[in-house]
């Protein structure tokens, strides 16, 4: 374990994998946000705030353009960050240079969060698309090397 904290790419990972699991994290608070602000919810039980009346209440049990955009950007989020930080983390034991793993970690961080500001603030493709192709490629990228130098071993 002591290893790991004096190696740099470890450590690089470490900061850069926790920027986008914190990144989202906040996915979550946001639609939170987005449901309350929009009085957009999912669950009886979540319509409660402020006491209203049943009927009240019950139209508040509806989906919302907005809450939902926030929604499938968060799971898409999911999808995509759980691979990076898995793959990642496999890339870091292959013991690539320093450069070229800060490369990966730094262009994957941006087009995630290039890809949730398109997302939310709804800006016209290509944006979201190319910042999830970038995303991809780069975990692909990864993949590449942790199999190719699994497959030398």
């Amino acid at each position: 374990m002591a290893n790991l904290m004096n190696n740099d790419v470890f450590l690089a990972f470490s900061t850069y994998a926790t920027i986008v699991i914190l990144k989202m994290m906040f996915m979550a608070p946001l639609t939170a946000y987005f449901r309350i602000t929009r009085k957009a919810f999912s669950n009886w039980e979540d319509t409660a705030m402020g006491k209203k009346e049943p009927e009240e209440r019950k139209k508040m049990l509806q989906t919302n353009p907005d809450v939902e955009r926030v929604r499938r950007c968060h799971q898409n989020d999911i999808e995509n960050i759980v691979p990076f930080v898995v793959i990642g983390l496999l890339y870091a034991f292959t013991g690539p240079d320093l450069s070229t793993a800060l490369l990966h970690f730094r262009v994957f961080v941006g087009s995630r969060f290039i890809h949730t500001v398109s997302y939310v603030l709804a800006l016209p493709q290509p944006s979201r698309g190319l910042s999830w192709v970038v995303g991809m490629i780069t975990t692909f990228s990864m993949a590449y090397r942790v199999l190719t130098t699994a497959l030398l071993l």
